[in-house]
């Protein structure tokens, strides 16, 4: 039997607390969620409701509020962005079910199904018929799950009887359970499936011919809680426009085109770009969201194809500018052509300290350029690589705000012992790295509560596009201590003090920790 909500048919409906449907309406509302992530991790073909919605506010919201939410919650931002859209669903549900008319819920949840959909059918990896057939599936999920958890209510009305609260929460519990553990088997399904869909797991990367020498001893200091030189693929900074999955793609149909102002448009599939000549380099990549002393930046041994080759290869012409990088989710980057060939290490990568790329960090391929932040460089699942002229076209970022040029900035951090951290009186192992790619790094210094700046022992270089890891004995006293760092670069220049935000192009400023030093801890 059909629920009857409506206030002038059950008038004693309206004078009870409106939290019972309210609650029916949210926990629904995120249930209707759980379903259609299921779904997508079932079928390869359906595209997840929340990865699109994910997609179309990363792309629309206000450049300031993306620094937010980074600054915020950094390399965690697309799980905050995933948890706001599941309590936004729920905080729609809570009001369309208090409002007690037995047309509201449908309206909402129908009009967040589909909005939902639009926003995954218009993503590049997804069709309109796989989207609108999730929509409608969590639709009538919602619609369902609401009508089974607001019975009790309605029959306590009918009945003219006390709301059976047991019984009520009883089902919200178990359906909220339920939910969670169906968005949960939802997204291990996709995990485990997509290597599979991919063809990432067959991927048997080739040897490169110019292979990254062995890191020496000398360059990691003996100090605790320096960041390792390499960056494990686990631990490394994720920050793109890609949704709360990255894009799944199939390498027995990607192709990779360099197209634009060249005498030779190419053409390549996997197999063609893994039998291009393959080296091994180190390199530091930074985003230009990172604050002073952030953690969006990370080192990794890519293995890949020169980038210069495959352009000369392509013949470019006197009259290009600009490399635009383009990804199969529309993700565009901009560099000067000069940046390929002036001697930087910049490459096409398809390997990343020793494994296939993993998914978040470009699978089957991407680009990377020594010394440019990521915005204006970093394009993961490359599709395109376009020749143009400088002024001819912005890349994603640039009509956003951002500067269209994004030399990485000379700084250096400190990473141990960690903030606020309480010390003991005497020798205290101070640490962290320092960068400046393309330029490296030949001096850190660091000063305590503004005095004489002191020289860190510099580990040894293993590169200019490398950070590098620097050391200093710093003999405590007791009292609240202020401690900050500098590095100079190859070039001599020290970096500023002037405190800069990360818009337009990178912050500036000096890393400053504040440790407290007692007799006793």
């Amino acid at each position: 039997m059909a629920l009857d909500l409506d206030t002038d048919a059950s008038p004693d409906l309206a004078a009870r607390p409106g939290w019972p449907l309210g609650a029916a309406g949210a926990v629904a509302g995120g249930a209707a969620l759980a379903v259609s992530e299921l779904a997508a991790g079932l079928l390869a073909s359906i595209p997840s409701l929340v990865s699109g919605v994910a997609t179309f506010v990363i792309d629309n919201v206000p450049p300031g509020v993306k620094d937010l939410a980074i600054e915020l919650f950094g390399t965690a931002d697309k799980i905050a962005l995933a948890v706001g859209i599941v309590l936004t669903t729920m905080g729609l549900g809570y009001v369309a079910g208090r409002r007690r008319s037995p047309v509201v819920i449908p309206a909402v949840f129908a009009g967040f199904g589909l909005l939902g959909a639009l926003a995954a059918a218009r993503t590049p990896q997804a069709d309109l018929s796989p989207a609108l057939l999730n929509g409608a599936l969590a639709v009538v999920a919602g619609v369902v799950l609401f009508h089974f958890l607001a019975s009790p209510v309605v029959r306590s009305v009918r009945q003219e009887v006390d709301l059976d609260r047991r019984l009520f929460l009883g089902r919200a519990g178990a359906v909220a359970a339920l939910a969670v553990i169906g968005a949960g088997a939802g997204r291990v399904l996709f995990e485990r499936t997509r290597g599979l869909i991919a063809g990432r797991d067959e991927v048997v990367l080739p040897i490169a011919e110019e292979m990254a020498p062995p890191v020496p001893a000398g360059a990691m200091p003996d100090v605790p809680g320096i960041s390792p030189l390499i960056t494990p693929n686990a631990d490394f900074y994720r920050i793109d426009t890609a949704p709360i999955a990255p894009p799944t793609v199939d390498i027995s149909t990607w192709t990779m085109s360099v197209t634009g102002l060249v005498d030779r448009p190419i053409t390549l599939d996997f197999t063609d770009l893994s039998d291009l000549p393959m080296i091994e380099r180190v390199i530091t990549i930074a985003c230009v969201s990172n604050q002073v002393g952030g953690d969006l930046i990370g080192t990794a041994k890519w293995l890949g194809t020169p980038l210069g080759d495959l352009l000369r290869r392509a013949g470019v012409r006197p009259e290009a500018g600009q490399v635009v990088g383009r990804s199969v989710d529309g993700f565009t980057v901009g560099f000067p052509v000069d940046a390929v060939f002036d001697g930087r290490d910049a490459l096409v990568a398809i390997g990343m300290n020793d494994e296939p790329l993993p998914f978040e960090h470009g699978f089957p391929a991407r680009l990377v350029v020594a010394g440019l932040y990521g915005y204006v460089s970093a394009t993961k699942w490359l599709s395109e690589i376009e020749l143009t002229t400088w002024d001819a076209f912005d890349a994603y970022w640039v009509p956003r705000g951002w500067s269209k040029e994004g030399p990485i900035k000379t700084q250096s951090r400190i990473d141990t012992p960690p903030r606020r951290a309480r010390l003991t009186p005497g020798p205290v192992g101070i640490g962290g790295v320092a960068w400046a790619q393309t330029r490296g790094i030949e001096r850190v210094e660091v000063r305590v509560d503004g005095g004489e700046w002191m020289d860190a022992d510099l580990g040894e270089s293993i590169g200019d596009d490398v950070w590098r890891q620097w050391s200093i004995v710093w003999d405590a006293t007791p009292g609240t201590h202020q401690v900050q760092v500098r590095a100079t670069d190859g070039h001599g220049e020290t970096q500023t003090e002037q405190i800069r935000p990360v818009a337009p192009d990178g912050a500036t400023g000096y890393h400053t920790v504040t440790y407290l030093v007692a007799d006793e801890v």
